[in-house]
């Protein structure tokens, strides 16, 4: 999926509301997804990630909001099933852990 400026500038805003709204620190994520808080940094800012690490991340934020019983902002782009992607690694997204 290529984007536009205008759409990575919506993503990268979605994906730092959505950590906002969620009350967690870029170490806690790190840790749960394995990772370190540069990369957490690094995905949120679409820089040196993979093209599946946005959806995990989102996936991850949404899941952490919906437990807080809050609703997570939404998606302009990441929305819906990330399958629906051929150009996506399924198994990779599933993993939940960002490279």
């Amino acid at each position: 999926m290529v984007l536009t400026g205008d759409e990575a500038a919506a993503i990268k805003q979605e994906l730092q509301g959505n950590f906002d709204l969620s009350g967690i620190t870029l170490a806690m994520a790190a840790v749960d997804l394995k990772s370190t808080p540069e990369h957490i940094q690094d995905v949120m800012n679409l820089k040196n990630c993979r093209k599946e690490e946005p959806w995990i991340l989102r996936n991850y934020l949404i899941k952490i909001i919906l437990f807080q019983e809050k609703e997570p902002y939404s998606f302009s782009k990441l929305m819906g099933n990330p399958k629906r992607f051929g150009f996506l690694n399924e198994q990779f997204i599933d993993r939940g852990e960002l490279a």
